[in-house]
This record gives C-alpha cells, structure tokens and sequence, in this order.
C-alpha cells in the first residue's frame, strides 16, 4: 500500500528552502506554541474494489488541542474565516459568534464529522456532568478518492486514540491521521506544520501552523517559488483535484477573537504562494486561536509580524504536506504519487538563486 522508506521524507528546510524571512520555532511545527498539543488517529485496512460500508478504508483523525486542562471551563479566545465554504465543518457559526473555542479541534474525513462530532459531545459531557449545550469544533477534508467515505468507518475509539496521542513534541507528518487520504496538488498530500517567531513591539510571540491539504492544480504548484508544475506533474492527473485545505492557526500573543480573525485571513495567502486559487468544490477554511493567558494586550499597529507569521508557516506547512507524503494506493486501486525528491532537487539546480549581495549592489 505504500513505499518504504529507509528514513524520512524531507522537510522543506531539508532541501534548503527558505520561505519568508522569520525565525523557526524549535520544532518547527504548531507545538512549538506553549500549550499546544497534536494528536493523531490513523485508518488503514483493506484494498481492491469500494464496497461501501466495507472498505478499503484510507483516513483518520488529527486533534489540535489548546491546552491540557478543560478547554470547556477554560475557553480560549479564537476566531474562523471561511475561503471557499464548500464544507461540511461544524460549530465554526459559533465560533465566529462568541470569539472562543471550547473544545479540541478535531479535523476527519467530510462525511464522519457529524459521528466523530457526536462521539465528541460524549467526551465532553463526561467531564463536565450537567451540561445541556456543547460547540464541538469539527473541521473536514474529503477523502473519497482513495477511501470509503461513505462507510463512515471512523469511531469513537478513533477520537480516543487521537485525543490520547496528544504530544508537544508531535513533528508527525503526511500520511497520518486525517492526512492519510488526502491529495495535495495532484500528489500525495496530507499534514503539513511549520512555525516562526514573531518579535513585535510588545514582546517576543510564536505562531504556528498545521494544515491538510487536500487542493491545488498540479501546474500551479510553487515551493519558494520555484515553479515545480511547470516541470513537473503526477502521472495522470493535469488539473484541479477539487477538495479542501484546512489550516490551524495558533500562537500566545495576548490577542482578542477580532485580531485573531484577521490571523485567520492571512492563512489563505500562504495557500496562494504555493499555487492555490480555491476552485468551485474547495471547502477550505481557517481557524486561529490563542493559548495565552494574558489579557489582549497587542495593539492592531502592531500585529503585522504576526500576519507575517501566519503568512510563512502556512506557506511552508503546505509545502511540507506535500514533500513529507508517500505513494497511497486506496479504493479500486486510486493512486496517488508522492512527490520524486530528486526531481524537485533537479528543479532547484535549473533555476539558481539571484544572491543578496547582487541585489545590494544593483
């Protein structure tokens, strides 16, 4: 069903790509924001012909949580933007309502949101007993291509796993969790992370990034600008797969719901600077929240290190979903090819780089 390899697929800093001008975080990934933890669920089984309700199943679950106490009682500030609302998400209404988030985040397969949303409450209502009213935040990416969707195999012990899974020092990537099904840009794409340290005029913040991708035409694909898809395409597939890209946005600035909404929107540039355009059937969306627990103290003049920051670790979380994916064969024998680093590297010694110092001097 997938490639072995010997080590692990290169990140985007492996193959010297430098996006943006911004520090990395430690780990480079979404947990470097104190607080923040990942957790991932991952479903493989069967293969040969879809027959619903049986397989083959490709897909999974990944959490973001915010904190480890109960995010319920100890609501975060947060905020969504919608790209494209092509989407099945649940409690993002909400959300952009109120300005906070009360549960994890879980993302999943499009047509389990509703039983992982349910399998949520039951979690949530065992620890806080006589609650009547639960926002659980359910985000989805269609994996149909490669799994049985409609089976709706994911379960509640698949919540469980990935909600127990939960780590800091998460750098997990590609082919896991929700990622395990996705196509990004006509390859094999999944779960990309990426974070940078922003020094902005009231002090020293981290913002970091997960991101499914799950959208993208093949010939507009960028890495650092390199324009991969004018050289390079995945057997078969010349156009916009459809699908959906969703992106987690969290840091610990002090910053209220409203300031987080305009985090939010910067999401979809760093789409864009990889090639993406949002088609018709992209359910693509944007949630950021804080883990701070300051008061909102960062003035709107001084937020744009943190727009930056959004910016390049979104950019750079969605190259790395690509890079860090493996050959998934699914249901029928769908295939979706990861990307041959070699060739990329090929790409990258075609076009050389106009050093800094030529810039000064013209």
């Amino acid at each position: 069903m997938q490639n072995e390899h010997s080590r692990p697929r290169p990140r985007a800093t492996d193959l010297d790509l430098s996006i943006g001008i911004l520090p990395h975080g430690t780990n480079n990934t979404i947990t470097d924001v104190p607080n923040v933890t990942v957790g991932h669920s991952t479903a493989i089984s069967g293969e040969g012909q879809l027959r619903s309700g049986n397989g083959p199943v490709r897909s999974g679950i990944t959490a973001v949580i915010p904190h480890e106490g109960n995010i319920f009682r100890e609501k975060v500030p947060a905020s969504a933007h919608s790209f494209n609302g092509f989407g099945k998400s649940i409690g993002l209404m909400q959300l952009i309502e109120l300005g906070t988030i009360e549960t994890p985040i879980i993302i999943t397969s499009t047509l389990s949101t509703w039983k992982i949303g349910d399998a949520l409450i039951d979690m949530l209502s065992v620890d806080n007993p006589g609650v009547q009213s639960f926002n659980p935040i359910v985000c989805e990416s269609n994996d149909r291509f490669l799994n049985d969707g409609v089976g709706r195999h994911l379960t509640k012990q698949h919540l469980q796993q990935a909600l127990d899974s939960a780590s800091n020092q998460s750098i997990d990537e590609g082919n896991i969790g929700i990622g395990t099904g996705m196509t990004g840009f006509g390859w094999k794409g999944g779960i990309g992370t990426s974070s940078r340290v922003c020094q902005s005029l009231a002090d020293t913040y981290h913002v970091g990034v997960l991101v499914v991708c799950n959208a993208g035409d093949p010939r507009d694909l960028r890495f650092d600008n390199l324009p991969i898809g004018k050289f390079l395409l995945p057997p078969g597939i010349h156009d916009e797969s459809g699908g959906s890209v969703i992106f987690i946005v969290a840091t610990d600035a002090p910053v209220n719901s409203r300031q987080l909404n305009r985090m939010a929107k910067r999401a979809e540039i760093g789409f864009s600077r990889c090639g993406g355009m949002l088609s018709h059937s992209s359910g693509s969306f944007s949630i950021a929240f804080s883990s701070s627990t300051e008061r909102p103290k960062v003035d709107d003049a001084h937020l744009t290190p943190l727009f930056r920051g959004v910016t390049e670790a979104s950019e750079e979380a969605i190259i790395n979903s690509i890079l860090r994916s493996e050959t998934m064969i699914g249901r029928d024998g769908n295939i979706r090819h990861e990307i041959p680093i070699d060739k990329v590297k090929g790409i990258q010694g075609q076009i050389p780089e106009i050093p800094y110092k030529f810039l000064e001097e013209n």
